[in-house]
């Protein structure tokens, strides 16, 4: 499940990218399969970082050019070089983060001048939906800690001479999901129209028909669960 729009990004051969906070890796493979990059996932999970490094091999029959490896790290010690970065990934990881201002200074100190920029966090209001109607949706150990403005982030971004570009929603069937699973978080059982909504997720997934494309082209603007937004710093020169 993408939220990076890869067609956007603009990755080049011969281009670093960075995925900060990669998980399972579903960012850093993607960008693996474009041609001839260097792809470095980063994270402090070692379980994360062991199933994205075992996934590389799903990747050969495409034939990818390029390498990826995956490295155990802190965003606020990046083990990088300073302006060694033509593109960096951090989707869905400042609203984890206590010091994610000092995540911003690393992803300015390492990325070249002509750097590109992706971030996404939750959408603010679909967010706030999920912490009324459930404490322990945040309280849950490596839960979200808080909500982003959207705008304000970006102006928090732009201080480091970086201009947003462009911006989008992203995932908006995933949001009834997840309000629905604040709602019966302390149930015993699941329900059955949780496991259902479960289901027509990944079957939209896999499947990505034209119905629930169109769906979410018309609510992702307003209502996708994540907010992603592009930055340039060429922008600015």
């Amino acid at each position: 499940m993408l939220t990076v729009d890869f067609d956007y990004f603009d990755l080049q051969p011969g281009h670093v990218c960075v995925d900060l906070g990669c998980g399972e890796g579903r960012h850093s493979l993607t960008a693996y399969l474009q041609e001839n990059v260097t792809v470095i996932g980063l994270d402090l999970s070692h379980q994360d970082l062991k199933t994205a490094q075992s996934r590389i091999a799903d990747m050969a029959s495409y034939n990818p050019q390029g390498s990826v490896d995956f490295a155990q790290a802190n965003g606020l010690s990046l083990p990088l070089a300073d302006h060694s970065v033509d593109r960096l990934i951090c989707s869905e990881v400042l609203e984890h983060i206590p010091n994610y201002i000092g995540f911003l200074e690393e992803i300015d100190r390492v990325l070249k001048p002509d750097g590109r920029l992706c971030i996404s966090v939750p959408r603010s209001w679909p967010e706030r939906v999920c912490w009324s109607l459930c404490d322990a949706y945040r309280r849950t150990p490596g839960g979200h800690i808080r909500i982003f403005n959207a705008s304000h982030l970006s102006r928090e971004v732009e201080r480091y001479t970086l201009a947003e570009t462009r911006r989008h929603g992203a995932h908006a069937l995933h949001v009834p999901y997840w309000w629905l699973k604040c709602l019966f978080w302390h149930a015993k059982t699941e329900p059955f129209i949780l496991k259902w909504y479960h289901r027509l997720l990944v079957w939209d997934l896999m499947k990505r028909p034209w119905l629930t494309r169109a769906i979410e082209a018309v609510t992702n603007p307003w209502m996708g669960k994540s907010v992603v937004l592009y930055f340039d710093r060429s922008e600015k020169h």
